[in-house]
């Protein structure tokens, strides 16, 4: 009581000290979170050209709003990659000077279905009219933003047409690298070789360490580059049904089997009422207590439960089976009868014609089209094998691909005259019919039975009594883990640390729990410190209790991203050299006895498809080497791609002068075709770019 009283007595001192703390602490909270700090009004800067965040927003609001139901990261990320690209270029349009002519614009703009095909701007004749277009803009003050807009992108668009122009046409193939692939493909080496390969050193020999990895990664920068990332460390703790809430819901399940007595307040009497076995009203009585409603189709056995399918489909009409496991659900099923013929499978080859609503493939009236379909009809009808090839060459439909094959299908799916042939005829028919795609020729493959079930199914859920358990054992864990080793705290309790997880700071992935960017987001907010623990709830899943381990700066991916790669490289590099040291000898015979291995002999290969024979697969480094040898001439020890390679020339095969390599220069052509394309990532990677995404919550 006196301490009571003291606290009393000190009332308005500790309100006052109270209000203090708090407006210190909303301060602090301010400048954190840069409501009065100098933090950058700009999204980012590429090459020193900075992105306003309202344009930004914007923007990202736009795609938002697209209805392709992506996320605002996803949204975000895909704005940014567009700014990006587009800073990027213009600075290399500028550079270039490059200007494009009113012409070049309109023919851009004439490329928009919405502007070219616009009946707006269409004369008599169905062309796109210049005048007209303009006439409107002009008369339509409120349309010069869209249209405004639309001329900034046809712009850049034509810019863009007019540098991939100019980059394609400084690539060129010379005659001598003509040359070159035709000696590639023709010079031919025969020779034998001693290999001895890594596999037979075990991989527990030859240990690589985590300082190993980095260095190779520090040689092969380019291969290994990456953006900062944060190391989380977490643990699952799962929200699922026990054993207990199982076995409770299918108690409930197997309770509705037979019939209950219910208070009737109305009455004021027990009225009895049916079980699932005597219910009258079967569709009611399901979704009176099924977390799934009735579903009043025929099934085929294939589209049932796999496990229980074969028990549900041989179901007699009135009888149950259960309960079982229906996916999330647990499920008990009462059978309402078969019928025969609910699907059924066909292949056809469509005939076409100019005006159906399938495009032929080659210009005919439906005269002629129908005189096709009863020639290929004929040709079906005396040789049913030739069915397949016929629709590869002959049909207008993209089942073409599939020699006409169309799959299953149910009552209804197909236009009323296909439909009607497929479901009125048996397996084996075929004939032709016709729709408003075409003439078809339709031939029935297979048919399947179905089953109509009444299905009452239940969720497998935790029960409230076991989601406290979870939240309590996740809460335990988060507090011990803040004060304890994390691993230890996590066995203690008897739960599982995953696998780091290496997150970019516009990730929206965390490992195998998927879109998680709250935990992302946290990772890398300026509050948060190496070592902290952060307890997420996830909806449907339970509890992750997060573990900040720390910032990679270095500009390389992570040692653990990296080794499954790396470790083979490395492990091979160890061996060869333990290879090296046991493969001498003064011949190759003796070489081969050394290593313990027999010499082998290769003949006609060339340095276009440099295989080797057995099984070996590509060796290029090996059958280098042996073109480069004098005959009867042996190399030194070559690092190879399964092993380690003495080679002796038996004799290179000089491949014939020919007149002219014009086609071996069209080759090389094509192969370097698309290198157009890697302009762009060079750009990027030599460009300054700055990212401040983050401090606006994306």
């Amino acid at each position: 009581m006196a301490v009571l009283a003291k606290i009393r007595q000190r009332s308005a001192l500790l309100i006052g000290v109270i209000a203090l703390a708090l407006f210190a602490f909303i301060i602090q909270d301010l400048i954190g979170k840069g409501t009065f700090s100098q933090s950058s009004k700009d999204v980012g800067s590429i090459d020193g050209k900075d992105i306003s965040f309202e344009d930004f927003r914007i923007k990202v609001s736009n795609v938002e709003k697209s209805g392709q139901g992506i996320t605002s990261t996803e949204a975000a990320n895909r704005v940014w990659d567009q700014e990006v690209s587009i800073a990027l270029l213009s600075s290399q349009f500028d550079k270039l000077g490059l200007r494009v002519g009113e012409k070049h614009l309109l023919e851009v703009l004439k490329s928009d279905p919405n502007i070219g095909k616009n009946p707006m701007f269409l004369n008599a004749a169905g062309l796109f009219d210049e005048v007209k277009f303009k006439d409107y803009f002009k008369s339509n003050p409120e349309a010069k933003e869209f249209i405004t807009q639309k001329e900034k992108d046809a712009e850049l668009n034509a810019k863009f047409q007019i540098y991939n122009t100019l980059i394609k046409s400084g690539l060129y193939t010379t005659a001598s690298e003509g040359k070159l692939k035709y000696e590639m493909e023709a010079n031919k080496v025969n020779f034998a070789y001693a290999a001895a390969p890594y596999s037979s050193i075990k991989d527990s020999e030859v240990k690589i360490s985590d300082s190993d990895i980095v260095d190779y990664m520090k040689k092969n920068e380019k291969k290994f580059k990456a953006d900062a990332t944060r190391e989380i460390e977490y643990v699952l703790v799962e929200d699922k049904a026990s054993k207990e809430d199982e076995a409770e819901i299918k108690a409930k399940l197997t309770a509705l089997l037979s019939g209950s007595v219910v208070y009737n307040a109305k009455t004021g009497k027990n009225d009895s009422l049916p079980g699932f076995r005597n219910a009258t009203n079967i569709a009611e009585f399901v979704n009176a207590n099924s977390d799934v409603p009735y579903d009043s189709t025929y099934v085929p056995k294939n589209n049932l439960p796999a496990v229980d399918a074969d028990k549900l489909f041989s179901l007699p009409a009135g009888a149950i089976y259960g309960p079982y496991v229906y996916g999330r659900y647990y499920a008990i099923s009462k059978s309402l009868g078969f019928k025969a013929g609910v699907n059924a499978k066909a292949s056809h080859i469509l005939i076409s014609y100019d005006g159906a609503q399938a495009t032929p493939k080659e210009k005919r009236t439906k005269e002629d089209a129908k005189v096709k379909a009863e020639e290929i009809l004929a040709q079906v009808q005396a040789n049913p094998d030739s069915f397949m090839m016929l629709a590869f060459t002959s049909s207008d439909d993209s089942s073409a691909q599939q020699g006409g094959d169309l799959g299953y299908f149910g009552q209804g799916q197909m236009v009323k005259p296909f439909n009607d042939f497929v479901f009125n005829n048996g397996i084996g028919k075929i004939g032709l019919v016709e729709t408003p795609f075409g003439f078809h020729i339709i031939k029935i493959t297979d048919k399947q039975d179905g089953i109509r079930l009444a299905t009452i199914a239940q969720k497998i859920e935790p029960s409230e009594a076991t989601s406290d358990k979870v939240f309590t054992l996740a809460t335990k864990f988060e507090m011990d883990a803040a004060d304890k080793d994390f691993n230890a705290a996590a066995k203690e309790l008897g739960l599982k640390v995953a696998p780091v997880v290496n997150a970019k700071a516009m990730d929206e992935a965390f490992g195998p729990l998927g879109n998680q960017r709250n935990i992302v987001r946290w990772a890398f907010d300026k509050e948060t410190g190496k070592g902290d623990v952060k307890r997420f709830e996830i909806a449907n899943i339970g509890h992750v209790i997060a573990k900040y381990k720390g910032e990679n700066k270095s500009g390389l991916v992570s040692v653990d991203m990296a080794r499954p790669y790396v470790e083979p490289i490395l492990k091979n590099k160890k061996k060869a050299e333990l290879l090296k040291a046991k493969m001498t000898g003064s011949s190759l015979e003796a070489i081969a006895k050394a290593a313990g291995v027999a010499v082998q002999q290769a003949a006609d290969v060339t340095l276009d498809n440099p295989v080797l024979p057995g099984g070996v697969g590509q060796e290029p480094k090996v059958v280098g080497n042996a073109f480069a040898l004098a005959a009867n001439k042996i190399s030194a020890p070559i690092e190879g791609n399964t092993g380690v390679y003495v080679v002796k020339n038996i004799k290179t095969v000089k491949a014939p002068a020919i007149a002219t390599h014009a086609a071996y220069v069209e080759k090389v052509k094509a192969q370097s075709a698309n290198d157009a394309s890697r302009v762009l990532p060079a750009l990027k990677n030599n460009a300054k770019i700055e990212d401040n995404r983050l401090q606006f919550n994306y």
